[in-house]
């Protein structure tokens, strides 16, 4: 078998549009609402065929067996038992611990370019289900769509959301999601809702019209409860809703977003970013970055 030569694939971002929790199972894990967007900035996975296999990372991640990188490029190798070894090298972009799915993204491309550099030829249905043996939101990046998700995060069902720029601030903290969840004060019962009511109400669907920003039923439960433990988040929440407005955290935070009109608007905001802050701007896309690589590589060979 000629392995595939190396290549690179993106670890996008993303945002949680809403997070409702909804109720909680008898096993301790939360159930919830929310919708998945996809952004077109990440961090970046290089592949290279290797007699074992070997991590080197550029930028803020741990480097160990718990690193999720190593734990889905091992899982994979149990469930194909493929014996191969790749020499992998990741960029890192996106903060730990700031709601915006760094580490699971990382694993989500790691399962689809050793899928790619292996020639398993393993389904997405197979690698997402390895995926989510891993993590409850790797299974959406593996699939590569925008989508509506329930249960636990892993009953995903795709959406087609309008292509938007959005403003992503990281206040310089973690918010590890175990303290939100083991909160008493979180909401745990907020009542469930529909796609089409999310779609009707916060973002109009193959429309083009512009979301409201005042979607009051479609909030995130854990952005009180983050505000509490981290005033940091607080902060950055109040800094982005006088300047952009429409200001939201993503996921269990760190990170807080705003849709924003234009590129040039929110590199000026950045540009007023206080000490210790990083951000970025981004735009949402039809199609995961890993996605559209893959298929670039594909059709080349």
């Amino acid at each position: 078998m000629t392995l595939a030569s190396s290549f690179s694939l993106p670890a996008p971002a993303k945002l949680n549009l809403f997070l409702h929790i909804t109720g909680q199972r008898d096993d301790g894990y939360h159930l919830l609402q929310t919708v998945f967007a996809l952004l077109d900035h990440g961090d970046t996975l290089q592949f290279q065929p290797a007699d074992s296999l070997s991590l080197q990372v550029s930028g803020d991640a741990p480097v160990g067996e718990d690193n999720l990188i190593l734990r889905a490029a091992n899982a994979l190798q149990r469930y194909s038992g493929c014996t191969l070894g790749a020499q992998l090298a990741l960029t890192k972009r996106l903060p730990q611990g700031g709601g915006v799915g760094g580490g699971s993204s990382d694993a989500a491309s790691t399962l689809l370019g050793l899928n790619h550099l292996w020639q398993l030829n393993l389904s997405i249905d197979e690698l997402a289900d390895i995926g989510l043996s891993l993590g409850a939101d790797i299974p959406v990046f593996v699939r590569g769509h925008n989508a509506w998700a329930e249960g636990v995060g892993d009953q995903l069902q795709p959406i087609n959301l309008p292509e938007e720029l959005f403003l992503v601030i990281h206040p310089g903290i973690s918010a590890p999601t175990a303290v939100i969840f083991q909160d008493p004060q979180l909401t745990r019962d907020t009542a469930k809702s529909r796609v089409a009511a999310f779609l009707g109400q916060g973002l109009k669907q193959d429309t083009g019209a512009s979301p409201s920003n005042d979607c009051d039923s479609f909030h995130n439960d854990c952005e009180a409860t983050a505000k509490r433990h981290f005033p940091a988040i607080a902060e950055a929440l109040n800094w982005l809703e006088e300047r952009a407005g429409n200001a939201r955290m993503t996921g269990t935070g760190a990170c807080v977003f705003a849709r924003i009109a234009d590129r040039q608007s929110g590199e000026d905001f950045l540009l007023q970013l206080p000490p210790h802050w990083t951000g970025f701007v981004a735009s949402s896309v039809k199609l995961s970055p890993a996605h559209q690589a893959l298929k670039a590589l594909q059709s080349s060979t």
